[in-house]
C-alpha cells in the first residue's frame, strides 16, 4: 500500500489529474476528430468491474449481476487510450447509469466546473455543437453526452451515427483491455479491503498513463490494440484474446431531454453531409 500511495503521489499531477482548461479539452477533441472522425468529443466513458473478495459484514452490497463481488471503475479515456478521469469504489451492484448519476463527474458537468470549451460550429457547417462525452446505451443522453440510438427500427442516418459513435468508443474498450492485460492483478479476484483495491486501481492508472505517454511502443506494441484494415474493417487487438474486465450492467438510462435528442439528430445529419461523412461508412451499415 505504501508503494501504491507513493506511485500515485508522484504521478498524480502530471498523469492522473482531471483536465481543467479549455485548451486541454480542445487538444483531446482534435485528436478524436483526426483519429476517429468524431467531432467535439472530449472523451469516451465506460465502467468495468474489479472483482474483490466479499468484505466482512457487507451482505450483498458489493454483489453484482455476474454473481460475483466487485467494485466499479468508471473512467473517461482520450483518443490515445489515456485515462483523463476515473472514479473507483462504487459497489458492484450499481449500473453504469447509477454510477454516473452519483459521480463527481456528473456534478462537474452540471455545474460547468470542468471548463469545457463553449459550443462551436461543426467544421464546414453553420450547425452549433457542444463538446461531448460519448458512451454506450447504458448512459443518459444529454447535450454533453452522446449515446447510440436504440437499436430497433433505425433509419439510414441513425445507423451511420451509431457506427461512427461505436468506432470512436473503441478507445475506452481498448484502454481497459490494455490495463487488465498489463496489470494482471485485475485478471483475478483481489483479496483485499475495497479501500486498498481503490489504491491499487489509481496506482495502475497513473502507471498506465505514464507508460502510454513515455514508452508507448513497448507498452502497447503494434497489433496490441484494435486497428482497421485497408477496407476499414475492425482487426481485433491481441489483448482481446487474453481476456478483459467485465462490463457493468446495462440498465438503460431514460428520460432524455428534448435538447439532447435534437443535438444527436444534428450530429447524425452532419455525419451524412458532405462536410461530415467519411468515404467508407456506407459499407459499414
Amino acid at each position: 500500500m505504501e508503494t501504491c500511495a507513493a506511485i500515485t503521489l508522484v504521478l498524480r499531477e502530471e498523469y492522473l489529474k482531471t483536465l481543467s482548461t479549455e485548451t486541454e479539452w480542445k487538444v483531446i477533441a482534435k485528436d478524436f476528430e483526426d483519429k476517429w472522425h468524431f467531432p467535439h468529443c472530449i472523451g469516451a466513458i465506460d465502467g468495468k468491474h474489479i472483482f474483490i473478495q466479499p468484505p466482512a459484514n457487507s451482505g450483498s452490497t458489493f454483489y453484482n449481476y455476474k454473481s460475483r463481488f466487485s467494485i466499479i471503475l468508471m473512467a473517461v479515456v482520450d483518443a490515445n487510450y489515456r485515462f483523463v478521469y476515473a472514479s473507483a469504489g462504487t459497489q458492484g451492484r450499481a449500473s453504469d447509469a447509477g454510477v454516473f448519476a452519483h459521480s463527481d463527474l456528473r456534478e462537474a458537468m452540471n455545474t460547468g466546473t470542468l471548463n469545457v470549451p463553449p459550443d462551436a460550429t461543426l467544421l464546414g457547417t453553420d450547425s452549433t455543437m457542444p463538446y461531448v462525452l460519448i458512451g454506450d446505451e447504458a448512459y443518459p443522453l444529454r447535450p454533453d453526452l452522446m449515446k447510440p440510438y436504440p437499436s430497433r427500427n433505425l433509419n439510414h442516418d441513425q445507423r451511420i451515427f451509431n457506427y461512427r459513435l461505436s468506432r470512436a468508443r473503441h478507445v475506452v474498450e481498448n484502454a481497459f483491455g490494455i490495463l487488465a492485460n498489463r496489470f494482471r492483478v485485475f485478471r483475478t479476484t483481489i483479496c483485499l479491503h475495497p479501500d486498498k483495491v481503490v489504491a491499487i486501481v489509481f496506482a495502475t492508472l497513473g502507471l498506465h498513463n505514464f507508460l502510454r505517454q513515455q514508452r508507448s511502443d513497448a507498452y502497447t506494441p503494434p497489433g496490441y490494440v484494435d486497428s482497421e484494415d485497408a477496407n476499414h474493417q475492425l482487426v481485433s487487438g491481441t489483448w482481446r484474446s487474453e481476456g478483459a474486465l467485465q462490463s457493468v450492467s446495462a440498465s438503460r438510462a431514460r428520460n432524455s431531454s428534448v435538447d439532447a435528442k435534437k443535438q444527436r439528430d444534428v450530429l447524425a445529419q452532419y455525419f451524412v453531409s458532405p462536410a461530415g461523412r467519411i468515404s467508407w461508412q456506407e459499407n459499414m451499415v
